[in-house]
């Protein structure tokens, strides 16, 4: 073969030397001089992208795609096609070495270096230049790329030698049908489709199994001129039929391929393409809303180490790898998401709305929905002309879609009950929940040391509850309660607290730990707020959220996902003492009462509202579900409770999109009763409060000191108590160690009304006077004396206090 190949080099080579002088006798020895063996490559597919059904089976999201090919096997393809382009482009394909010597000294006979370049190359060379420009394209350098290519392409001798060396060696490999099957998977046929399967489902909508006489040849035509012949373009669809009857149909019947009556019907079929798009970029999965879910998906292939070692590689594999992706989207959720999404919040209105929903399933981290009120779209055009398209995913990182978070607010306030109930405290601990201004200097902080200064806040409303106990504190989302919690805590192990639970900020900045972050400063996203409920419905075991549950190669095989991991984030028991709180909140007429769907599934929650009402959230979960929700502005400030968005009150539309979808998902996964804390979290150790009244302030404050309270002076009140001494407590009797005991000071502006019942009116005079209330307070109901008058009762009555030198006490009198 060297010996012929030699012969013919020197037949196409003789222009050449002639300029250059170069002695033919050489040109056997430049040929071995060439490589002899090229490796085909995988070939680059498309990547697929799949949820999960209701039974089970996989559903196309979207593909991604570079070069949109699917590889098949032998008999997946029409034996008409084979047999096209054998006839066509090479007959003797199954009898020559690689190089069909016949044509090869044809195009010699030209004697120029112009048709020397074609009409020669056999299906192994053209399958061999394929390779070429295969690799050319996979190079991630575009400098490298480019050059690779043209070397690859250029019309020259010395790429033909290549190609004839590099065929001959082919077939040494490889069979004639696994070089024919190569080079119909290889095959560019226009645009961005490549190989004899795709350019089926795309020109004609149908498998290449399937493919009709007059179907095949049309589309062997194409792979003449590609971009030429391709018949998606209406304009070339005359030339396309041109090839096909004048070339391709009268070789296949030339070389017997096909009968004459085959022929005949081919060629009175007109070429009629019916084009079907493939599914391409994630903006094809918003048919149910999962476009943000898609992208997700492909940042977590860009970001993890796992697909690759640097970003471009990463995104090169994916988008040519041929993945088979399977994610951990359930479609009837996501269908459900969806629906309660488009009901209550506009993809645009009259300020910049946003809202995301996301659940998480507890124990396994795997995100079975993700929507938003934004269909999604990575075209700059169109983003910058339609309010109600986006880019960026709401529900995630930065890095993971380009969002920054939002606000949590009173979301925020589980992990400082979290820390509180790790530290050995209970929700029957007892604080102070009015509003004031605290201490700055209080606040503990052992990761900077703490800060200075005051800071004023506000409850919800404006609202004074009083001693509160935790669990009421977290059912109303008492601001004061849980700051003055804070200020029995470490700032710092809060924050650690926090991060145990996977929260982090959406920026990638450190998460904050300053007192005003206890009430939900940190912007987060509601992937990551999800997730951390979740971790509290799995007893106190976070699972890092995982969308990715399964991926194949091209050839079937297994790859290596991300794994969700799962580390304790509070023991079990804290887990379950947080559960009980939180079940306040929307069974016991807390705030997020609105967001229970009332179908008896056990659950728990927790509201959040930001400074004048620019985001609100509801986070919950089921013991099978964890779902956040999160309505607000995406730029600007307006307040939602004060805007009416579609006739409801924009402050209730989580509560709407939470209590919707939560119903729906519930009937599929239902849920489990929570376990039970032990009593000590519960209701805490109970510890008997002194007896207060008649002490000084001081001797008060050091009795609750050494009996484990915290003390509260509540200052001065109407006692009977002499003023400035100790009137009593609230609590009294008991409460937990280190409650809040608030103390009250009397003014000693009352007295008590002594008991003058049977006593004739001028003895109960004197008895009134003696318990030190004025005579001129005294007004009888009766006569003020006379024989057998007596005194039948009082008002106040006998026990009870009278103000001193103003209120009347009524003496009411009868004859005897």
């Amino acid at each position: 073969m060297s010996a012929i190949a030699g012969i013919l080099v020197t037949a196409m080579v003789t222009p050449a030397l002639a300029v250059t002088g170069i002695a033919a006798n050489n040109s056997i020895g430049m040929f071995e001089n060439l490589p002899s063996y090229i490796k085909p490559d995988a070939l680059a597919e498309k990547t697929n992208i799949y949820a999960t059904n209701s039974d089970g089976s996989p559903r196309l999201l979207a593909s991604v795609f570079e070069q949109d090919r699917e590889e098949v096997g032998w008999d997946q393809i029409s034996p008409f096609v084979k047999d096209a382009v054998i006839a066509t482009e090479d007959p003797r394909f199954y009898t020559h070495g690689g190089v069909d010597i016949a044509s090869t000294l044809r195009a010699a006979a030209g004697n120029a270096l112009e048709t020397s370049g074609s009409g020669a190359s056999t299906i192994s060379m053209q399958y061999v230049r394929n390779i070429q420009v295969q690799k050319a394209e996979s190079i991630q350098d575009e400098a490298e790329r480019d050059a690779a290519y043209e070397e690859a392409t250029k019309t020259t001798i010395d790429r033909k030698l290549k190609e004839i060396k590099l065929a001959i060696g082919l077939e040494k490999e490889f069979s004639k049908d696994d070089i024919l099957l190569g080079y119909l998977n290889i095959a560019p046929f226009g645009g961005r489709v490549y190989g004899i399967q795709s350019a089926a489902k795309y020109y004609f909508g149908v498998n290449a199994t399937d493919l009709t006489v007059a179907q095949a040849a049309s589309l062997i035509a194409i792979v003449n001129a590609p971009n030429d012949l391709r018949i998606d373009w209406p304009e070339n669809i005359p030339d396309n039929q041109a090839r096909r009857d004048l070339d391709v149909l009268p070789a296949m019947l030339k070389e017997h391929k096909i009968s004459q009556a085959q022929y005949d019907e081919a060629i009175a079929t007109p070429v009629t393409p019916n084009i079907v798009p493939p599914s391409t970029g994630c903006q094809t999965a918003n048919d149910i809303a999962a476009g943000f879910f898609c992208d997700y998906v492909t940042a977590i292939v860009k970001n993890d180490p796992a697909f690759g070692e640097d970003e471009n590689t990463r995104w090169t594999n994916f988008k040519t790898g041929g993945y088979q992706i399977y994610t951990t989207l359930d479609v009837d959720l996501q269908i459900a998401a969806m629906d309660a999404m488009n009901a209550n919040v506009p993809k645009s209105y009259d300020f910049d709305i946003g809202s995301s929903l996301v659940t998480v399933r507890p124990g396994t981290g795997e995100v079975l929905a993700m929507v938003q009120n934004k269909d999604y779209s990575a075209d700059p055009e169109v983003t910058a002309t339609n309010p109600g398209a986006s880019a960026v995913n709401y529900s995630t990182d930065f890095l993971y879609g380009g969002s920054t978070g939002f606000q949590v607010g009173s979301t925020y306030k589980i992990f400082t009950l979290a820390d509180w109930l790790k530290t050995g405290r209970s929700l029957g601990d007892i604080i102070n929940g009015n509003a004031g201004t605290l201490n700055l200097a209080q606040f503990r902080n052992s990761c900077t040391g703490g800060n200075g200064g005051s800071y004023a806040v506000k409850n919800d409303g404006g609202s004074n509850p009083g001693n509160v106990t935790v669990r009421q504190a977290t059912a109303a989302s008492v601001n004061l309660a849980y700051l003055r919690m804070a200020q029995k805590l470490d700032q710092c192990e809060i924050k650690q607290t926090a991060e145990a639970f996977g929260v982090h900020r959406a920026d990638g900045n450190p998460l904050g730990d300053n007192p005003a972050d206890v009430l939900g400063t940190n912007e987060i996203a509601p992937l990551t707020m999800a997730g951390a409920f979740a971790a509290v419905a799995n007893e106190g075991v976070y699972c890092s959220p995982i969308a990715i549950k399964r991926i194949l190669d091209s050839q079937g095989n297994e790859l290596p996902v991300p794994p969700s991991t799962c580390t304790p984030a509070v023991e079990p028991n804290v887990a379950a003492a947080m559960v009980d709180a939180l079940k306040g909140v929307v069974t016991g007429g807390g705030t997020g009462g609105a967001s229970n769907p009332g179908d008896g599934i056990p659950l728990f929650g927790k509201t959040g509202t930001t400074d004048s009402e620019k985001d609100t959230w509801f986070v919950g979960s089921t013991t099978e579900l964890a779902t956040a929700v999160w309505v607000g502005n995406v730029v600007g400030t307006v307040s939602l409770r004060n805007t009416s968005v579609n006739g409801q009150n924009g402050g209730s539309l989580r509560h709407e999109i939470w209590s919707t979808y939560m119903g729906n998902a519930n009937t599929k996964y239902g849920g489990n009763q929570f376990p039970s804390a032990t009593s000590d979290l519960i209701n805490g150790v109970q510890v008997n409060i002194p007896n207060l009244a008649g002490m000084s302030i001081d001797a008060a404050r050091g009795a609750l000191t050494a009996a484990g309270f915290d003390f509260q002076d509540g200052g001065v009140i109407d006692s009977t108590q002499p003023a400035g001494l100790v009137d009593g407590s609230s609590p009294a009797g008991s409460a937990t160690k280190g409650s809040t005991v608030t103390v009250y000071t009397s003014n000693g502006q009352l007295r008590t009304v002594p008991n003058v019942a049977g006593m004739s009116p001028s003895q109960a005079v004197a008895a009134i006077t003696a318990a030190g209330i004025q005579q001129n307070q005294i007004v009888f109901d009766g006569p003020s004396g006379g024989n057998g008058v007596k005194v039948t009762a009082t008002s106040p009555g006998a026990g009870e206090p009278i103000r001193a030198g103003s209120d009347k006490l009524r003496v009411t009198t009868k004859a005897g």
